[in-house]
């Protein structure tokens, strides 16, 4: 693959690692329970389900532009800012507050929402899943679009999600719950919630999703095919 340079590739790149972020602090925020069950099965999520799913958006992006090399890079950075971000919550957590902010915040509060970014739970259930599921996605979306020849769009975006979005949800809510991050009792809900959330979300934004990869491509000159991509996700020079 050669190195070029393209108008909207750091745009997009630093777009998906916003939405990286927010959705895991809000993850820890709060859970939300709209009072609808299917199944028997209440549909109650953490919030950055919310916004989460927009991540497996913005990567289909990258890799369906601009491939698998450059999507995997930034899969690496999304990683590296997540544990950053729970490290900084971390040792800020240890820090003494000051007195007024005692009063009108306090340490307790910032363990119950900025302190679950930071627990071991959550830091460890987060990039674990992040890390499998993005990946899984991401390889993917890639083979697909070799095997397809480029065509059905529709099928790489949504048939990578279903598999990206089942293991990243999977994984974490099972280690969150092995660290006491959710009570077991939830943890399936959370699960099927968490999922089928996500899925529809990929499947209704998918026009936008079109619209988008044809700007970029059209933009950036660029369609890559991953034929002799090596998919190992360790590796960011080959």
């Amino acid at each position: 693959m050669k190195d070029r340079s393209y108008k909207y590739y750091d745009f997009v790149s630093a777009t998906f690692v916003a939405v990286l972020l927010i959705s895991n602090i809000a993850s820890a925020a709060k859970i939300v329970d709209w009072g609808i069950s299917v199944l028997g099965l209440p549909l109650a999520f953490d919030a950055g389900t919310l916004l989460f799913p927009v991540s497996y958006i913005f990567g289909d992006v990258l890799t369906e532009v601009y491939g698998y090399k450059r999507s995997r890079r930034i899969i690496w950075a999304g990683f590296g800012a997540a544990l950053l971000m729970a490290g900084t919550f971390w040792l800020v957590g240890l820090m003494p507050g000051e007195a007024m902010w005692q009063e009108y915040a306090g340490q307790k509060a910032y363990n119950a929402i900025l302190g679950g970014v930071a627990s071991g739970g959550i830091i460890i259930a987060s990039l674990s899943a992040y890390f499998a599921g993005e990946f899984s996605n991401s390889v993917t979306l890639a083979r697909l679009k070799v095997a397809t020849e480029g065509r059905f769009l529709w099928l790489r975006t949504i048939g990578s999600t279903l598999i990206g979005e089942g293991v990243d949800t999977v994984i974490f809510v099972l280690v969150a719950t092995l660290f006491g991050v959710f009570p077991p009792a939830i943890a399936l809900s959370l699960i099927a919630a968490n999922y089928i959330f996500k899925v529809t979300i990929e499947v209704l934004f998918t026009p936008i999703t079109y619209a988008i990869i044809g700007f970029l491509k059209s933009a950036e000159q660029e369609d890559y095919y991953d034929r002799d991509t090596n998919f190992n996700p360790f590796s960011l020079t080959t």
